[in-house]
């Protein structure tokens, strides 16, 4: 029942009331009741709209502390660089063009550690951030007119790339910055009250409000990704910038929107806090996210399924493969067992078990308990890293002797032993970039870990003491431009020399 209902239902009763005490006022003593009971109705509807005018106005008070609270931590992403003029304009969509863009970040470390996602800085050769100008005094109206103090951009590296979970980590030079803190992802709830912040349209310093509309919502049946789902208007330009609690604290990553006309439709997702804190602190030491596995391969249970494999469980995750000689199957997991629980926490799906596993560090041991026919069993999986090419050319790396300062990689010379290895490659040397380094000072390339650079300038490079010396050949505001081979194909990359 509304509010409204519930004050004419009382209204209707007061005015009931009235009348049979009008009715009785002919008895002895009743003279002075009616004139009684309308004061104190009157008294009691008063009493009332204070009540709700004092709600009202500490639920504004409330919003308006947490806003300003978190509103430092809030940053706009400028982004330079070299991308599809228009990527979802088939005719336009091999034009690369020179362009600029503008996304969201949060701070999430005092000295300058921001959060963003991948797609933001796609292709960008600078990144430049902007921070939230301190209010003037009590005016926020003064400080949004430009009357406050206010930063000029502050170039930022880009320490790490995620970009099959769409986060990167950015990192400015300033120190003592207002940092958010990650909020506990498995205490979220459906119909939880969240704002949104960020630069919507480049519209700097926004926030809307809402509510939690899923929990784990999985946008892609063939992706293993879980994702919050909410109706807190969120629009473009709004990627990066955090999804926040009543306590102020960061539940998730805006990162994309479900919508026809390319504005919000009360559909946006965002990637949770326990994926975010992970991805960070993976890109923070490695400039790269080791994924984890059991060696295991899972599906979600249907009622066909079920039946025909006659399973105990019509819901559920089901073992459909097992890796020969993996941690899965030396803890003793078979296929067709069903998973109830992983670390305690129920199994419903598949994207809920893939992001618990994906987020324990190698190393971890799981507490994974099946059933197996009638049998409940409880087995200790440990968790082991996903290699691929990349990851082995990373363990390659001398940190030593490998740096490439000016260019922010690591880098690993190409022989013979090393081409057999990379049968692909089509011209066998050069210097491959093995990984990226997380505190370099190097300049703004658009270089990532497989690369194969070939050529700087047009000269032909085999050995890391040619890249450096050339490097180094180059004066300050120089361009550069390497010629690299990445995934079998050339493309130049290019830079200027700080």
């Amino acid at each position: 029942m509304s509010a409204r209902m519930t004050r004419n239902a009382i209204r209707n009763c007061t005015r009931a009331l009235l009348c049979l005490l009008a009715a009785a006022a002919s008895m002895p003593g009743a003279a002075s009741l009616p004139a009684q009971t309308e004061q104190n109705a009157q008294k009691s509807q008063t009493s009332s709209e204070i009540t709700r005018k004092d709600l009202l106005a500490q639920f504004n008070e409330s919003l308006q502390e947490l806003t300003a609270r978190v509103t430092p931590s809030i940053v706009q992403v400028q982004v330079t660089g070299y991308r599809a003029l228009n990527e979802k304009n088939d005719t336009d969509a091999n034009t690369i063009g020179r362009q600029r863009s503008l996304g969201s970040g949060v701070i999430v470390d005092p000295d300058g550690y921001i959060i963003t996602n991948a797609h933001v800085v796609k292709g960008a050769q600078r990144v430049r951030v902007v921070l939230t100008p301190a209010t003037a005094g009590d005016s926020q109206v003064r400080a949004s007119l430009g009357l406050g103090e206010h930063s000029p951009p502050a170039d930022a590296r880009i320490i790490g790339i995620a970009p099959a979970i769409d986060l990167a980590l950015l990192k400015i030079e300033q120190k003592n910055l207002p940092a958010m803190a990650f909020a506990d992802y498995t205490r979220l709830k459906k119909g939880q009250l969240v704002l949104a912040f960020g630069s919507p349209e480049g519209l700097e310093n926004s926030v809307s409000m809402g509510v939690v509309s899923a929990v784990a919502r999985q946008a892609d049946p063939d992706v293993p990704s879980v994702y919050i789902q909410t109706d807190a208007p969120i629009n473009p330009g709004n990627s990066g910038g955090p999804l926040v609690d009543t306590n102020g604290e960061l539940v998730g990553i805006n990162t994309f929107i479900l919508t026809e006309s390319g504005g919000s439709q009360g559909l946006g997702f965002a990637i949770p806090s326990s994926v975010v804190e992970f991805v960070y602190h993976e890109l923070r030491k490695y400039g790269r996210v080791h994924r984890s596995i059991i060696g295991a391969q899972l599906q979600d249970i249907t009622p066909d399924l079920a039946t025909g494999l006659s399973l105990k469980k019509e819901r559920g995750v089901v073992v459909t493969d097992v890796l020969p000689d993996g941690p899965a199957e030396k803890a003793g997991l078979k296929i067709q067992d069903i998973l109830l629980n992983l670390d305690g926490r129920a199994m419903g799906s598949v994207p809920l078990a893939e992001m618990i596993i994906s987020t324990r560090p190698a190393g971890a041991v799981m507490q994974a308990e099946v059933l197996r026919g009638t049998q409940r069993l409880t087995l200790a999986i440990p968790v082991t890293e996903q290699k691929n090419d990349v990851d082995q050319l990373g363990d390659l790396v001398d940190p030593e002797k490998d740096l490439v300062v000016k260019l922010g990689i690591y880098g690993v010379e190409i022989d013979a032993q090393l081409a057999k290895q990379l049968e692909d490659l089509r011209e066998p040397t050069g210097v491959i970039v093995a990984a990226l380094a997380a505190d370099s000072m190097g300049v703004e390339a658009d270089l990532q870990p497989g690369d194969v650079i070939h050529a700087l300038n047009g000269k032909p490079l085999a050995t890391l003491a040619q890249l450096r010396a050339a490097l180094k050949a180059l004066p300050t505001g120089a361009p550069g431009v390497l010629q690299v081979e990445r995934d079998g194909k050339y493309l130049y990359v290019t830079f200027e020399m700080d």
